[in-house]
């Protein structure tokens, strides 16, 4: 059975490849997105103002017991 290409080759195109620096993330990562999102419903619900800025150490997370 004859082989997919020679050693010889191997690992020459990925190393020729030139590198792309990655786009920047625009949006925040899920989890940290739903739990700020799940503090200001629950702020909303207790009529406490909501800022229109929500910093991420003010949402509370849970204690490592």
């Amino acid at each position: 059975m004859p082989t997919h290409g020679s050693m010889t080759k191997a690992g020459k195109v990925r190393s020729a490849t030139p590198k792309i620096p990655p786009k920047p993330k625009r949006n925040l990562v899920p989890r940290v997105r739903n739990r700020r999102e799940f503090w200001i419903r629950k702020r909303k619900e207790s009529g406490l103002p909501v800022p229109t800025v929500v910093p991420p150490s003010s949402v509370p997370r849970k204690k490592k017991q």
